[in-house]
């Protein structure tokens, strides 16, 4: 089965929480702090495959999880790092964040890796916070906490050369002989009903060839499952446009050709203008002759290069071939995709909004809030003093004034109330 989109959710983890730990030894009462750091919490980094064509592995596994960092320990040691997640997706997939539609990966390139998502740092064990004033810290820093996201994958690009053509006109027979796929292959209209793709391999040069399901009259319109197809066509560099020139179901090559031309100039304009050979195929069938003759005259007009061919034995398929592959060499490199996702604009976001809930009660929503109340132990005075040092330095307690806080009102950040000192 072809799938060329997904969803999916992607989290990287956690940072472990700082000890708080004192030393204990024989006779040595009280040792001072010796709690560790927290470890790291894992990436999320895509990698992309050359070995995969399809998008299909993640319409059964949605959800990827790097692990989180583990909790510092006594005697200054620090927590194991999370493992990193590693995403196989085919090249040419790009992955979009869902919320804001930012690029987060281009993965163009077999080999690439890309970052998308960082670890939570491990938090600071309680020896950080020793000073010769404050001797036994009796608080550590939590591990950053890291959101998930839903991202989009998207196969932009999945071949060198599309075969397109109407239902039944040998194009899965075309693709069998050419590469090592093995479609499926019948005497009877859409015997395929996603693109079967295959490595073709001509003159010691690899392409990846697309066999596009059969286009039916009205399929830019919607008509059966044409914009899937079309979309598919879409991310092909070159055709190959297969017609029956056999005339065997009482089938004119021409009008066929021009409805075929006609959808996807309706689909879109620059659809039509991709470069293009004909493969006038099942030449091994009368009155094939009669027709290539009418259909080179026609299409010579037009500058396009028709190629008899009869992929039932394997007949002029190495001429055709050839051609496609000198058309693929010289197209431009496909426009790259800008990768503009800035992860530390959701990392460091710093931003706390105040309200007052009556006279006399102000409330300090937001992630800054909420991150500084993760930091700190209520039950400890000097835990209390270093929150009181980040409410100044982040600028929380000069808003509390200018909305007009007085000594004594109260203050709620993240569902913990507190009184007010100035």
């Amino acid at each position: 089965m072809f799938v060329d989109k997904a969803r999916i959710f992607i989290k990287a983890g956690d940072g472990g929480n700082g000890c708080v730990s004192f030393r204990r030894e024989k006779y040595i009462a009280a040792g001072g702090p010796d709690g560790g750091d927290g470890g790291r919490g894992g990436d999320v980094v895509f990698v992309a495959d050359g070995a995969l064509r399809t998008l299909m592995d993640f319409s059964y596994k949605r959800n990827f999880k790097a692990k989180n960092g583990a909790d510092g320990r006594g005697a200054n040691m620090t927590g194991q790092s999370g493992e990193t997640i590693r995403i196989p997706v085919p090249v040419g997939t790009v992955v979009y964040d869902e919320e804001t539609g930012a690029v987060m990966a281009n993965m163009d390139a077999p080999g690439k890796e890309r970052r998308v998502l960082r670890g939570g740092r491990g938090g600071r064990g309680n020896v950080r916070f020793a000073k010769p004033t404050r001797r036994t810290p009796r608080f550590a820093q939590p591990g950053e906490q890291r959101q998930g996201r839903f991202v989009v994958l998207e196969l932009k690009s999945i071949a060198d050369i599309g075969l397109v053509g109407f239902p039944n006109v040998g194009k899965s027979t075309i693709l069998s002989m050419l590469t090592r796929a093995n479609p499926k292959i019948g005497d009877y209209h859409f015997t395929t009903i996603s693109p079967n793709l295959g490595m073709c391999n001509v003159d010691g040069r690899s392409y990846v060839m697309a066999d596009i399901p059969g286009l039916i009259e009205g399929a830019s319109e919607g008509l059966g499952l044409g914009h899937d197809f079309l979309r598919h066509v879409e991310r092909t560099r070159m055709l190959i446009h297969v017609l029956d020139v056999s005339g065997f179901e009482g089938r004119d090559p021409i009008e066929d050709f021009e409805i075929i031309m006609g959808e996807l100039r309706q689909y879109s304009p620059e659809l039509a203008q991709r470069p293009m050979i004909v493969a006038a195929n099942k030449m091994d069938i009368p009155p094939a002759e009669e027709n290539l003759e009418r259909l080179k005259a026609y299409l010579g007009e037009k500058g396009i290069e028709v190629f008899a061919v009869s992929a039932a034995i394997n007949q002029g398929l190495l001429p055709l071939m050839r051609k496609a592959a000198e058309m693929v060499d010289a197209l431009p490199e496909p426009e790259y995709i800008v990768e503009d996702f800035d992860e530390e604009e959701i990392i460091e976001d710093k931003t706390f909004n105040i309200t007052i809930v009556e006279e006399g009660v102000f409330e300090v929503t937001g992630p800054l809030a909420e991150d500084i109340m993760r930091r700190v132990n209520l039950g400890d005075r000097d835990s209390l003093n270093f929150f009181s040092k980040m409410l100044e330095q982040y600028g929380i307690v000069e808003e509390l004034r200018r909305h007009g806080a007085q000594d004594g009102d109260t203050v709620i950040m993240a569902e913990t109330e507190f009184d007010f000192v100035d």
